[in-house]
């Protein structure tokens, strides 16, 4: 989802409202802002400065004018006032892409420090309780914690006709695999796990619930375990997947997975073969394709 803030200016609200939510991690949105009218300058020193007490650097951030191009790019369009959102809709902006922060944020322009913190925490507020609420639809993907440990349990029985339980997992997790989670403000929507053995890695199980699929949770997820591999500076990260399972092949060979081998009779209930699929890393080197 393409997230769009707007201001007039672009260099007070607008900008540290995209550095705070490209703060949060959540997978599946691009964050930009735009102003009405903007000129190309700097953002403001205080924002820079309110932005770094809760540790978010904005200061490379340069203003640009909003244009058509934009528009057309934006899933929704944020504005900082209802002035916003109305000069939006007199250039024929579809109202139904524009939406006002928290009902308007007070514009510091021409303040002090403690004029832009005030700004900074009615942004960060107003975005919170969107994130809580679903606005943006997205969501992020996180090391497991015991919360997670029944929705997997729940996800496996879902998904496999050989399904991990509650003890499996746990007894897993202390023998050494690493599980990520993706989750939104209110539910788990699939989960990874993978066994570094030296500098090598082994993926358990890659499961999301059907009603989140094909919305790129299983590759936040195969993505954050390429992230893992270049930390534990893998040279190979592998699974097997049922021969006749397409989507799942073809998924993984997008993120240069090529099969190597097939387990005969890899599977039960129903049987079937196994293909081994492997994903090299030269040097260790980044992993996304």
């Amino acid at each position: 989802m393409n997230i769009l803030f707007v201001c007039t200016g672009n260099t007070c609200r607008s900008p540290m409202a995209e550095g705070y939510l490209n703060s949060k991690g959540v997978k599946g949105l691009c964050v930009k802002s735009r102003g009405t009218a903007a000129d190309g300058m700097p953002v403001s020193i205080n924002a820079v400065n309110a932005m770094k007490d809760i540790g978010i650097d904005i200061s490379s951030h340069i203003s640009k004018q909003i244009t058509g191009g934009d528009i057309l790019w934006a899933d929704k369009i944020i504005c900082m006032s209802p002035s916003h959102k109305a000069a939006l809709e007199g250039c024929n902006v579809p109202n139904v892409k524009l939406y006002v922060l928290g009902g308007g944020i007070s514009d510091p322009y021409g303040g002090d420090k403690n004029v832009y913190k005030n700004c900074r925490d009615e942004i960060i507020s107003a975005i919170d309780k969107l994130l809580s609420d679903g606005f943006f639809g997205g969501f992020r993907v996180v090391p497991i914690g015991e919360k997670h440990i029944k929705p997997i349990a729940m996800l496996e029985r879902v998904c496999f006709s050989q399904p991990w339980s509650a003890e499996g997992i746990i007894e897993s997790y202390k023998s050494g695999t690493v599980f990520f989670a993706a989750e939104n403000s209110e539910h788990m929507l699939g989960y990874i796990g993978i066994k570094p053995v030296l500098d090598e890695g082994y993926i358990t199980n890659v499961a999301v619930f059907p009603q989140y699929r094909r919305q790129g949770v299983a590759s936040a997820l195969i993505e954050r375990v390429f992230e893992l591999a270049k930390e534990r500076k893998l040279s190979f990260v592998s699974l097997e997947v049922r021969v006749s399972n397409i989507n799942a092949v073809s998924l993984y060979e997008k993120y240069g997975f090529k099969t190597e081998g097939r387990r005969r009779d890899f599977y039960r209930n129903p049987r079937e073969d196994a293909y081994i699929m492997t994903k090299r890393f030269e040097n260790n080197e980044d992993t996304c394709d």
